[in-house]
């Protein structure tokens, strides 16, 4: 699906943002509209713009652009603007459609600060799509956990919290993630990724 919209800039500074990723060498990265970005379910997608003087570019959604961000608009890093026109444009009329990109290293997992038996936070990083569901395996069978708008999964009451991890993207697939431990504030590799699509 391709949307429209408009492409506006913002200094990205080191890179971080409402998806709590941290800090990131790479500024080729955008902050999403409130309404695409749904409560963080955009946070890490990749994102192909065209501009409408031909020039395209991929960015990483790390951020949320607030209202007034309208439906269908990207705050690019002033570096990504750069790279479609000159930023004394201000504006520009876009074009944007998820992509997945060839060369991805595996997905991480990381704890929240603070995480423990008795309560936990999971976010996943470095994923080629967007992340649709996580779950955790309990005594009970896998539980699905929600999402908050920060872009982690909660337990509330500590079940799974260090156990085995199921990751769906937003095509279906499904990762089985054995052997991440409970180390609040790590970012941990997985040794897999979902399909390029």
């Amino acid at each position: 699906m391709t949307y429209q919209g408009v492409a506006t800039s913002y200094a990205a500074g080191d890179g971080g943002g409402a998806c709590l990723y941290g800090p990131s060498a790479d500024l080729m990265i955008a902050a999403m509209n409130h309404t695409d970005y749904e409560s963080a379910k955009a946070c890490g997608a990749h994102v192909l713009v065209r501009a409408s003087n031909g020039a395209s570019i991929t960015v990483r959604i790390v951020n949320e652009c607030p209202l007034p961000c309208a439906p269908g608009q990207l705050d690019l890093s002033n570096e990504a603007f750069a790279k479609l026109a000159n930023p004394s444009v201000g504006r520009l009329a876009i074009t944007w459609k998820l992509v997945s990109p060839a060369a991805s290293e595996p997905i991480s997992v990381r704890y929240k600060t603070g995480s423990s038996r008795w309560w936990c936070g999971i976010q996943v990083i470095g994923h080629r799509n967007p992340v649709a569901a996580l779950q955790v395996r309990t005594a009970n069978g896998w539980r699905e956990l929600s999402r908050t708008d920060y872009n982690y999964f909660l337990s509330p009451d500590g079940s799974g919290c260090g156990g085995a991890i199921k990751v769906t993207d937003i095509y279906g697939e499904q990762l089985a993630i054995d052997g991440v431990a409970l180390r609040p504030d790590v970012v941990q590799p997985a040794r897999v990724q979902f399909a390029r699509r």
